[in-house]
């Protein structure tokens, strides 16, 4: 920027961190919120479990896409006029997410909202780099950092309150005031002239990419509606996203200056980092996304609780992040270790609950699955990146943050589609054995307060079989969920120790 960080005062620097943090803080909170209220939308817009999971999979999917996209547009806009119109346009955007009236109106404002605030978070580290001395430095992360993790778990505890007293619409409406605010705030704290830095993208592989991920989106959101590969539409979008990817390969293969260059992969750090960044971010939001409706419709859970549940992650981040500041800069590869080894432990936890399970225990699991997250990420980045030459990290970056985005956004539908697979398969199963020939039920002690004589009966009897079938079917996800986090474990192993010349000092 023209004005360098030395001649800015400490009140302008101070007025620039709360600015940019309010801003980072605003699209992870959303995330968190929307996780939180999922069960209430579901219900209000007479949504079906994976078609519900389309307002946060979409949403990542979006964002995963236009990332790649910010430094072209610092490069002809600039990164302040970049990172306050990203704001207005989730401000706006937002807005309008609570003021959907249908599941598409919905999905299509998340999706809005997702593409105008990708640029935020990159951008709002770059733009703390840029405003403090290195002496400030640390300090000034640090504190970025920290700001971000609370909003991640106070966002969620208020959002579950609101949507429980009023509706899940104003846990949309309550960000709106805060990102005006923050928009306010970018306009009057950063500086006018900031550097451009010019990036060349590579539209080619940028949108054959995109269009493959995009369609391998969509046949892991739609296919179990409609039956796999018994429709067309899955055979047409499997067809395009096949052909898009070639299309993708051979390029990166022949061009001169490909979006991602394969030579990169040749380094190993970098590698192996990619591989665990799309890990992680499988891991990150899966349990936000499948909690949520499992304690709100089968074990019944008010919005209120569930938002605590969901917001004790974000307390558990905040000391993870914590560690990895001092622990996990320094032996990066045993942090990442012990996140990955939390996490499995954390899901091997979750395949043995029940929908008799107690809060206080959902807290503690929250906690230590948020410890992980905390502890894996900082690391993680500082080895991806150690070994690289500086002049390829904006183009190392893009994918890097790509992969952990679409990580999520296709794990997501993957699990979801296990869910809804698995409570049909069970429960038709579960129906074979409900039968007058069934001799077992005929026994006082096993049939108990259940009865097969009246209507009445009989559908508590079916409510009870959709409960237990579903509830089968959501640990089959977090089964799934738990080998992901277990197959990170010995990659850890395998990055090799960075270079202290070359290494990113996060």
């Amino acid at each position: 920027m023209s004005e360098n960080s030395e001649s800015l005062s400490l009140f302008r620097q101070i007025a620039i961190l709360i600015a940019v943090v309010l801003s980072a803080t605003l699209y992870a909170t959303t995330i968190l919120i929307v996780s939180t209220v999922l069960p209430q939308m579901q219900g209000t817009l007479s949504a079906t479990a994976d078609e519900i999971s389309w307002v946060m999979t979409f949403n990542i999917l979006a964002t995963a896409v236009v990332t790649p996209l910010t430094g072209w547009l610092v490069a002809r806009l600039g990164s302040r006029a970049v990172m306050i119109w990203s704001v207005a346009g989730f401000s706006l955007s937002t807005y309008f997410c609570g003021a959907a009236t249908s599941l598409e109106a919905l999905i299509f404002w998340r999706v809005v909202q997702g593409g105008v605030s990708a640029p935020i978070t990159p951008l709002a580290q770059s733009v703390i780099l840029d405003t403090f001395s290195k002496r400030r430095r640390g300090l000034a992360v640090g504190l970025f950092g920290m700001g971000v993790m609370c909003g991640a778990f106070i966002g969620p505890t208020f959002g579950g309150i609101i949507a429980d007293h009023y509706s899940w619409r104003w846990s949309f409406y309550l960000l709106v005031p805060i990102s005006i605010a923050a928009v306010i705030g970018l306009t009057f704290t950063l500086p006018r002239n900031m550097a451009h830095v010019h990036t060349r993208l590579d539209w080619t592989g940028f949108l054959s990419l995109s269009i493959a991920l995009a369609t391998a989106q969509l046949v892991l959101s739609r296919g179990q509606r409609l039956d796999w590969f018994d429709s067309q539409e899955i055979i047409l979008e499997t067809f395009i996203g096949a052909l898009a990817f070639y299309f993708f390969v051979a390029h990166s293969l022949t061009a001169k200056r490909p979006f991602l260059n394969p030579k990169l992969l040749l380094n190993r750090n970098y590698a192996i980092g990619l591989i665990l960044v799309t890990i992680y971010g499988m891991l990150n939001f899966t349990p936000m996304v499948l909690l949520p409706p499992l304690l709100k419709q089968h074990a019944g859970f008010p919005d209120a609780i569930i938002g605590y549940i969901v917001g004790s992650r974000g307390v558990g981040a905040l000391f993870g992040f914590l560690l990895a500041m001092f622990f996990g800069q320094r032996y990066p590869r045993k942090s990442m270790f012990v996140g990955f080894t939390v996490q499995t432990l954390s899901g091997l936890w979750l395949m043995s609950i029940n929908l008799n399970v107690g809060v206080n225990e959902l807290l503690i699991a929250g906690l230590f699955q948020g410890l992980a997250v905390g502890m894996i990420w900082v690391p993680l980045t500082v080895v991806a990146f150690s070994t690289l030459d500086t002049k390829d990290l904006a183009e190392t970056s893009a994918v890097y943050h790509l992969l952990r985005n679409m990580g999520s956004s296709l794990f997501i539908s993957l699990c979801v589609t296990e869910i809804v697979r698995s409570t049909g398969s069970n429960y038709g199963h579960m129906t074979e054995s409900v039968s007058l020939f069934n001799e077992v039920l005929s026994l006082p002690n096993v049939i108990g307060g259940w009865s097969f004589d009246t209507i009445p009966g009989l559908m508590r009897v079916s409510k009870e079989l959709i409960r237990q079938s579903a509830m089968i079917g959501y640990l089959n996800a977090f089964a799934m969920f738990t080998f992901a986090s277990a197959a990170a474990i010995p990659l850890t192993m395998l990055i090799a120790r960075q270079s202290p010349d070359k290494s990113i000092n996060l």
